[in-house]
């Protein structure tokens, strides 16, 4: 079992995610319930024991995803999109990336500068959605982000195509989100947010996750070739999250922007 609460301040729907023209829609992309919901958690997003225990957990396996798939990060812009409190978006600026991370919760966003302040990591937060800096900033960035957010967005397959626009020609683009059947219902919603109360309940909604050969698909339709896909699993005897070849339940999709 996996069980990773949103990195994101944004919302979402996605059973199926859907786009007839690959490109990001511009309108609110956005979800009010669920910006509050982060926005009143804000303050403990740092906190190893908190709501925000398996991002905190699982942050050395999605960092190392990246790393490995896409080379060093020194030198490379970075942007995490659904950053929340900058869990991943700082450990990224810790190994040189020069790093920005956009959500729509800024509570969320003073807790990840502060921490950067407190920390000495240096990177850039900023209030905006996906589908606007993709507008302003096309084909900037070496490597985009977006772990644990689809899920949390009414129109997933927008921060799709906006996070392929904002990629360079040749950019890796690498998302994380939570696969849509029997088991992922089992294990996401009863076990980890009533059972185990590894997450607060109403974390997640069902008819929000999305399988992956509806993100492969998305992302096919957005410019993105789909080059590796990973499945991540909590051990609740160990407390140990580890990476393998179940895409069930959490899983990962590491893509390319077409060249």
């Amino acid at each position: 079992m996996t069980t990773a609460t949103s990195s994101s301040g944004s919302a979402a729907t996605g059973s199926a995610p859907s786009s007839s023209s690959g490109q990001p829609d511009r309108a609110a992309n956005v979800d009010q319930a669920e910006i509050d919901k982060f926005s009143a958690l804000a303050a403990r997003w740092w906190d190893p024991n908190s709501e925000f225990k398996p991002l905190h957990a699982i942050n050395p396996l999605r960092l190392g995803w990246v790393r490995d798939l896409a080379g060093p990060l020194d030198g490379k812009r970075v942007l995490d999109v659904g950053c929340g409190g900058g869990i991943l978006a700082e450990s990224m600026a810790a190994e040189g990336a020069i790093v920005t991370g956009i959500d729509l919760a800024e509570k969320s966003l003073q807790v990840a500068r502060l921490h950067g302040l407190e920390s000495g990591v240096a990177a850039t937060y900023r209030a905006i959605s996906a589908e606007q800096l993709a507008a302003e900033e096309p084909g900037s960035y070496d490597i985009v982000t977006c772990m644990e957010m689809l899920e949390h967005v009414p129109e997933p397959a927008s921060v799709v195509a906006a996070c392929a626009h904002l990629a360079k020609p040749g950019g890796w683009v690498f998302f994380s989100t939570l696969n849509r059947n029997t088991k992922s219902f089992v294990q996401a919603i009863l076990g980890a947010e009533y059972l185990l109360r590894l997450l607060p309940r109403g974390t997640h909604s069902y008819e929000n996750f999305i399988k992956p050969s509806e993100l492969a698909a998305c992302a096919r339709q957005a410019g993105l070739d789909v080059l590796r896909m990973a499945g991540m699993r909590y051990n609740p005897v160990t407390e140990h999250y580890s990476l393998n070849d179940d895409t069930s339940v959490n899983y990962l999709l590491a893509t390319r922007r077409v060249a």
